[in-house]
């Protein structure tokens, strides 16, 4: 079987979603690795899928003591937690950060699937370590201002190559063709 997921970063201005397919038994660290690479982060933060106030993810030092105790991620595949169109799961990314995404499962169709593939999405995802939404906004308070007082100090930290309105289909499926290499674990 074959899922369609929609994943959308939450909680902010302009809308950053990807819209993908990938294999119903995909597990979540796969899934990890798949919203990674569509999505445009660099894999440098902890991260968790909660489904109805569960939460999965790697075992880390210290997970035990959490309340609930996180199921790991790695047991578990996207059949457990999607079942049927319109269902939604959160993944979060980057706890300082907080990136909360939402992975709506659009459609479940028959076939084979090859490798993880994306159809569609809309904007850049945020630099790594902005400061999350708020800061996210003052990033493009700041870079759409050439005379705020930190403008110099930003476009030389984003390396002058940030565009918040940047998505390629194309370069992002040639990085989807290696998504596993993409996440060093």
């Amino acid at each position: 079987m074959i899922y369609k997921l929609k994943i959308t970063l939450l909680d902010h201005g302009p809308k950053i979603w990807r819209i993908v397919e990938v294999k119903s038994s995909i597990g979540l660290l796969e899934l990890h690795a798949v919203i990674q690479t569509a999505m445009g982060w660099t894999n440098s933060h902890l991260h968790h899928f909660i489904k109805n106030n569960v939460f999965y993810a790697l075992p880390v030092e210290g997970s035990e003591d959490f309340e609930p105790e996180p199921i790991d991620e790695s047991n578990v595949q996207a059949f457990d937690i999607l079942t049927k169109p319109d269902e939604k799961v959160i993944y979060e990314y980057d706890f300082g950060d907080g990136w909360e995404h939402e992975i709506e499962l659009l459609k479940i169709s028959d076939g084979k699937l090859k490798s993880p593939v994306c159809l569609q999405g809309e904007n850049a995802c945020p630099p790594e370590d902005c400061g999350g939404v708020g800061g996210y906004e003052k990033l493009l308070e700041i870079i759409t201002d050439p005379e705020h007082e930190e403008y110099e100090k930003t476009i030389e930290w984003l390396n002058d190559d940030f565009d918040p309105s940047y998505f390629n289909l194309d370069e992002t499926n040639d990085e989807m063709k290696n998504y596993m290499d993409y996440c060093d674990w």
